[in-house]
């Protein structure tokens, strides 16, 4: 059987088209805590939370979280740590030994502990899966309830590259054998102000 008469029998067998169902986004609506739900969520992912009384502590818990981490990546202006450079001449290779890049999260999802990040954060677009551990800083105001939600915050951003972090990289094609760091940072920790 050629190509052709392939693409002309699946184009000839297409299924009837159905409509996307109405949503009623309101009634998904829940008199919930944000913060507790987002905690407890990013924790059952495998990530963890550390809530900071004032961003002035930051530096000390990033230090005590991570006491190995040599070459940083830091995004903000808040931590001083970071001795790693990135510019959009990086090239990815150059941060192959990167132990620990700090970003700054733009919002969380309460429902599954998701953090919206875009490349606002971060010129060089694998720096979140190439490090070996990643820290985010949110605010604890920047939370909302589900993925309804935080489509319609980024809904009107800029099309550019962003996406959401939700712990850290896991997979368990393989036997349905858990590996964590697969394909990305070995730990996600989020730093709640």
């Amino acid at each position: 059987m050629g190509k052709s008469s392939i693409l002309k029998s699946i184009k000839e067998n297409k299924p009837t088209l159905i409509s996307l169902p109405e949503i009623d986004i309101n009634s998904f609506e829940e008199a919930i805590n944000l913060l507790e739900t987002f905690k407890k969520n990013v924790e059952s992912v495998g990530g963890s939370i550390k809530e900071l009384g004032q961003i002035q502590d930051l530096d000390l818990e990033i230090k005590n979280r991570y006491p190995n981490a040599k070459r940083i990546f830091s995004q903000i202006s808040e931590s001083v740590l970071g001795n790693v450079q990135i510019s959009e001449q990086t090239k990815p290779h150059d941060l192959e030994n990167l132990d620990l890049a700090i970003l700054k999260g733009e919002f969380g999802v309460a429902e599954n502990g998701a953090i919206w990040i875009s490349d606002a954060q971060f010129s060089i677009r694998i720096l979140p899966f190439i490090t070996n551990d990643l820290a985010l800083i949110l605010q604890k105001k920047d939370l909302c309830l589900h993925m309804h939600d935080a489509y319609k915050i980024i809904a009107n951003r800029t099309r550019t590259f962003g996406l959401f972090i939700s712990g850290p990289s896991k997979t368990a094609d393989i036997e349905q054998c858990l590996v964590i760091g697969a394909q990305g940072a070995m730990s996600l920790t989020i730093f709640l102000v």
